[in-house]
């Protein structure tokens, strides 16, 4: 991996960013992995405001991924005996992919769920030889054991992770 050299920002999605967010694109063997934008924003509308926290990473005037966290949510649908917040959603447009962005998102959103006191940061992806175990694995997530659908549920520690 390339270090970042650059400083990437997080932006809110707007009407003047929407086709930058929706045009990013990842690899043609990960599209099986990871939902489109388009459709990650269409399921963020329609949860309650304050659930899916989506945005952009650019690096200078260029998109270059996005993200989408889940905040507080009733982790397993019954009136909220677990709540959990964590990674969402996570593509990194396919010209950009090595160069530190991901890192850049996980980190983002672990400072979000900081500030709003959490202390843990869940992920689910898909298992496999092609799949971003080993990206999560290597910034420190840990399984749980758990799977949501067919995806594996990892865990970060804020607390300790030095993300």
């Amino acid at each position: 991996m390339t270090p970042l050299t650059s400083s990437p920002r997080l932006e809110k999605i707007t009407p003047g960013n929407l086709e930058s967010a929706t045009g990013i694109r990842v690899r043609p063997d990960q599209e099986h992995a990871v939902t489109p934008v388009v459709e990650s924003l269409a399921e963020a509308y329609v949860h309650p405001p304050g659930v899916a926290w989506p945005r952009l990473i650019m690096d200078g005037e260029r998109p270059v991924g996005f993200l989408m966290a889940f905040l507080d949510i009733d982790w397993r649908g019954d009136g909220g005996s677990v709540r959990r917040s964590g990674l969402w959603r996570l593509n990194i447009d396919a010209r950009e992919q090595g160069r530190g962005y991901g890192r850049f998102a996980v980190a983002s959103v672990a400072a979000e769920i900081r500030r709003r006191g959490g202390h843990e940061l869940y992920v689910t992806w898909h298992p496999g030889p092609d799949g971003p175990e080993g990206f999560y694995l290597g910034l420190g997530f840990r399984t749980t054991g758990e799977t949501s659908g067919d995806q594996t549920v990892g865990v970060l520690d804020l607390t300790t992770a030095s993300l």
